[in-house]
Order: structure tokens, then C-alpha cells, then sequence
């Protein structure tokens, strides 16, 4: 038998790895947010190379205060968007239309952060008060609290335009901000504001929490059966990059340091927010991470479309808003 030249064998390696590389399906997703410990889950997939291992070639895009994922999505340079359900369903009400195809995220991180000194001890102290909202549509659940709760807002409580920081409460400019459990209640913390001088309000708790950290796509888009079964791969290997993140919280946020290109993120701040983000995942482990139960999903809806005289969306959009397709694939 005549051997195989060693040369020869090196070319067909070579030839098989270059079609095995342009074979890897590519995906682009974006992120809400700036790289940081709330996305800890794409960033641990990438960097243990579970996308790699399901010949994917994934690309994930960070966000920040000047990007619209659901404008992303529409302009069609992005599979997929990390995004709140608020938003996503204004957003398809509006003409675009977005699909829940996972929802890690099972509980809401968002609250109003409140001084005690303000004067708010209750919701019922609002009233008067200047409340900081963030906008581009992370102000729906805000809006809908206030319907619920009878007042109109920069009527009977002052709306001010909240940057992503947490200056007007340092600076006495908002009675109360909006922050997120993971991260910007720490920052008022590490500010040197002791927390027993802070009285917060979770979302979850005043029953008008909504669903946050959803992946959407387009509508079209789940009529493509290849589409739905490179989505199904990339969210099979994003489950195991969450399950791992957390797990080991500490592992996950040296990942999400080191991909950070800004270099603002600093490990002892993201595994704190790691740990936070953890508390928002309760099916971590379980075979049921990132289904989209109906019921939670119909009770955000519920708690949308009840914000008095201006809901955050009009009409029910029923069951055509999720689809489970892309996680029962992803099991199999």
C-alpha cells in the first residue's frame, strides 16, 4: 500500500479546516447594554467556545446609550437582540415585528432608588416628588406604575430624563432614581451613600415588573427552517455559557473583563453584578433556562396594557409575540 505524503496530508488538513471555518454558520446578536456582568452568559459562551463547538461564528455587538436594538434588528444587522419586553412589544405594535424566541431572565432587576432624607418612605410619597426615568424604552414600566398608581407624570410627579448614571440622586436633583439591582443601586453605595439611608421599590414587588433580557428576531425570519436551527444551536450553547456564569460568578466576570475594549469594567464590580444577575435567573441549572413560560409572559402584557390613560401598548398581541420553536429545537 503506498503511503500518504506527509505534505499531502498537511494540504488536506489545511483544505478541511478552511471548509469547516467557512462552513461555521455566522450570527450576529446585540446586546442591550456596554459589555458588563448582566450579558455575562454570550460572553462565557464565546470564550469556552460552545458557539465554536456548534459551528457557529458568533458576533456579539455591544450596546450603549446611542443604540437602538430594536433599529438594529430592523435594519437587519443583527440576528437577534438582547432586549426588554416593554420595548419589544411597543416596538411590534409600532410595525416591527419582534418575537420572544428565549427569555432567561425570569424576574425583573429594576427599582426606584429613593434617599430616605427625600421624604419617600411609600409609593404614596411620590406625589411632589421628581422621580429620574430612564428613557428609549426602558421608561414603559415606569409609565405603567404610575397609571397604576393614579398619577400623571411632570403633573403630579416631576419626569426627570435620567442619564445612565446615578448623578441626580447624589446630587440632590430626583427625590428617587431608576437603577437596576446589579448594578446601579451599588454604584450610589459605592458613592458613600450607606444603605441604610436608601428605601428602594422593586418592580417585582409592587406587582408591575415586566419581563426583561429577552432574545427577539424577526417574525420572517421563523419561517426559515435553517434560520431557526442555527438559532436553536447558538441558544443551546448560550443555556451552557449562562448555567456556567452562574455557577462560578467570579470565572464569568474575568470573561466579561476581558472583553470589555473600553477596559471600564473592573473585576470586583462585575462579579458582584454577576452574583446579582444570578438571582434574576432561577431556572440556572435546570432544563427549563430560557423557556418563556405563557403565564409571565401574559402577565407583563396585563401589566402593559394597564397604565391608565396611556398603556404601554393598545392591543393583546396574543401568543404571535413569542414562539417556542427555536428552544424546543434547541433541545433535541
Amino acid at each position: 500500500m503506498k503511503a500518504f505524503p506527509i505534505k499531502t496530508a498537511l494540504v488536506a488538513a489545511m483544505a478541511l479546516c478552511s471548509l469547516a471555518t467557512q462552513a461555521a454558520d455566522k450570527i450576529t446578536v446585540q446586546m442591550k447594554w456596554v459589555p458588563q456582568a448582566q450579558f455575562a452568559g454570550y460572553y462565557v459562551a464565546a470564550a469556552k467556545g460552545y458557539y465554536k463547538a456548534e459551528g457557529l461564528d458568533v458576533t456579539i455587538k455591544p450596546g450603549g446609550p446611542d443604540v437602538s436594538p430594536v433599529q438594529v434588528l430592523a435594519g437587519n444587522q443583527a440576528d437577534a437582540i438582547v432586549n426588554w419586553m416593554p420595548d419589544a412589544l411597543a416596538a411590534r405594535e409600532a410595525g416591527v415585528p419582534l418575537v420572544n424566541i428565549a427569555q432567561v431572565f425570569d424576574k425583573s432587576g429594576l427599582m426606584l432608588t429613593c434617599k430616605k432624607a427625600s421624604g419617600v418612605a411609600s409609593p404614596k410619597d411620590f406625589k411632589g416628588k421628581t422621580l429620574g426615568v430612564w428613557f428609549g424604552g426602558n421608561e414603559y414600566p415606569f409609565l405603567n406604575w404610575m397609571g397604576k398608581l393614579g398619577l400623571k407624570p411632570d403633573v403630579d410627579v416631576k419626569v426627570l430624563k435620567q442619564g445612565f448614571n446615578v448623578d441626580p440622586l447624589l446630587q440632590n436633583q430626583a427625590a428617587c432614581i431608576s437603577t437596576m439591582i446589579y448594578n446601579e443601586y451599588w454604584q450610589v453605595v459605592d458613592a458613600g451613600v450607606k444603605e441604610a439611608d436608601l428605601v428602594t421599590f422593586f418592580y417585582e414587588k409592587e406587582g408591575v415588573a415586566s419581563l426583561e433580557d429577552g432574545l427577539y428576531v424577526l417574525d420572517s425570519k421563523l419561517k426559515d427552517k435553517a434560520f431557526v436551527a442555527k438559532m436553536a444551536k447558538f441558544l443551546k450553547a448560550t443555556f451552557k455559557g449562562w448555567n456556567d456564569a452562574v455557577k462560578n460568578p467570579e470565572e464569568a466576570a474575568k470573561i466579561v473583563v476581558a472583553a470589555d475594549p473600553s477596559g471600564s469594567a473592573t473585576l470586583p464590580v462585575q462579579t458582584r453584578q454577576m452574583k446579582n444577575v444570578a438571582t434574576l435567573i432561577s431556572t440556572a441549572g435546570t432544563p427549563k433556562i430560557g423557556y418563556l413560560e405563557p403565564a409571565a409572559y401574559e402577565r407583563t402584557v396585563k401589566v402593559l396594557l394597564t397604565g391608565g390613560s396611556s398603556p404601554v401598548i393598545k392591543k393583546d398581541p396574543g401568543k404571535a409575540a413569542y414562539s417556542h420553536a427555536v428552544w424546543e429545537a434547541a433541545q433535541k
